[in-house]
């Protein structure tokens, strides 16, 4: 995986008429994992928005990856409740023109083997976080922005997200993660960011 790095350049951000911050001078390199903290309302979401390209800065500039080089995901799964894991996922390969052969695989990487065709509405919140974690493998992208992807998960799916995060720097890859949780470090090369 041939990944830029992403490059943040006098990066101000606001929701609303409300600026968040203003003046973010940041660099986050290939096969690294930029652990974004900050307290509710501190803009982590906000700046996410911007670096996936779903919010417009107000000054600044965002360097590095193209559009299709990002992997988004939000705070919310983004599934049907009515629709099984299996079929929210086809679904999802479809919009993103990503082969639905490996959904299989993916389930069971996320140890989700048996639930893989119940409706979502039937899964447990971690259930449904793990399957809204499965896009990651479907399509490969040289970076990840995480919005609280340990949010709902078990000790044991947050040791599987953190393998997953260390096997794509590994590769070459890297990530930014907003997290009010610790995320597993080890060996997971994390740097810590705090938004004021």
């Amino acid at each position: 995986m041939n990944a830029a790095p992403l490059v943040l350049e006098s990066l101000a951000v606001a929701r609303g008429d409300r600026l968040l911050f203003e003046r973010l001078q940041l660099r986050v390199a290939p096969g690294e994992v930029l652990h974004l903290q900050g307290r509710n309302g501190a803009g982590k979401t906000s700046l996410l928005e911007v670096l996936a390209g779903l919010r417009t800065p107000e000054a600044g500039r965002v360097d590095g990856p193209a559009p299709g080089q990002l992997h988004w995901l939000g705070h919310k799964n983004a599934l049907h409740p009515a629709l099984s894991a299996v079929e929210n996922l086809r679904y999802w390969c479809g919009l993103q023109a990503a082969d639905p052969a490996g959904i299989g695989a993916a389930l069971d990487r996320l140890q989700l083997k048996a639930a893989r065709n119940r409706p979502v509405r039937t899964l447990s919140t971690g259930q449904k976080r793990r399957t809204a974690l499965a896009r990651l493998l479907l399509q490969r992208r040289a970076w990840w922005l995480l919005d609280e992807p340990l949010a709902g998960l078990d000790v044991d799916g947050a040791a599987l997200v953190a393998g997953l995060l260390a096997e794509h720097c590994a590769a070459g890859g890297g990530a930014i993660v907003t997290s009010h949780q610790a995320l597993p470090e080890d060996g997971l090369p994390v740097r810590h960011w705090r938004l004021q």
